[in-house]
């Protein structure tokens, strides 16, 4: 008798080790789908952002009184380029603010790229850089994970409301100043590459 309460209790201590175990483990893997590493203010957690900005030390930010550029599309969505620096890591980011001055909410679904293995539905991923002269396209860059180096989050954007927006490509050679940034959806804007 006492064989089968020792059984029993073991077989309890175990049940009770599982489940704190998988307790343990469904709360260090998070809460779900949290929009592809967006925090909820639509911004990359600071270790992503950190990792696609400009690592150089003394690098502008962009300053968004300035425009370089500006792409207008349908239901009032205007996006206004404000830089396109490239780095000396050899890199060129785009910055710029997305508008909506349409009547509906508006998501960057068509802003992204064919992959697949993508975890962003809402991101500018398919945004190109077009060295006419050259003859070459820039896509933007990815992590390790597959992430683009772009904003993502980019969903529920409400009538009235603007966004900073940035995506980073592999430079074109040094010579190269003026490219096309293309988003789908949008018509091109020639830009200036500074240093």
């Amino acid at each position: 008798m006492s064989i089968r309460l020792t059984s029993k209790a073991a077989r309890g201590a175990v049940a009770l080790a599982s489940a704190v175990g998988l307790a343990l483990v469904a709360a260090g893997c998070g809460g779900g789908d949290d929009g592809g590493g967006q925090a909820p203010d639509g911004k990359k957690p600071a270790a992503h952002a950190s990792a696609s900005k400009d690592d150089a030390a003394g690098s502008p930010a962009a300053d968004s009184a300035k425009v370089i550029g500006e792409m207008k599309g349908a239901d009032g969505i205007v996006v206004t380029l404000h830089s396109a620096i490239r780095d000396s890591g050899g890199f060129v980011t785009v910055n710029g603010t997305v508008t909506n001055h349409g009547t509906r909410p508006f998501n960057a679904i068509g802003w992204r790229s064919n992959e697949t293995e993508l975890k962003s539905r809402s991101s500018i991923s398919g945004a190109t850089l077009v060295d006419k002269a050259g003859k070459k396209r820039y896509l933007v860059l990815r992590d390790t994970t597959g992430e683009c180096l772009c904003t993502t989050g980019l969903s529920g954007l409400m009538p009235g409301a603007s966004r900073p927006v940035f995506a980073q490509f592999p430079a074109p050679p040094a010579k190269v100043t003026e490219v096309d940034f293309q988003l789908p959806t949008m018509p091109p804007a020639t830009v200036q590459i500074t240093d």
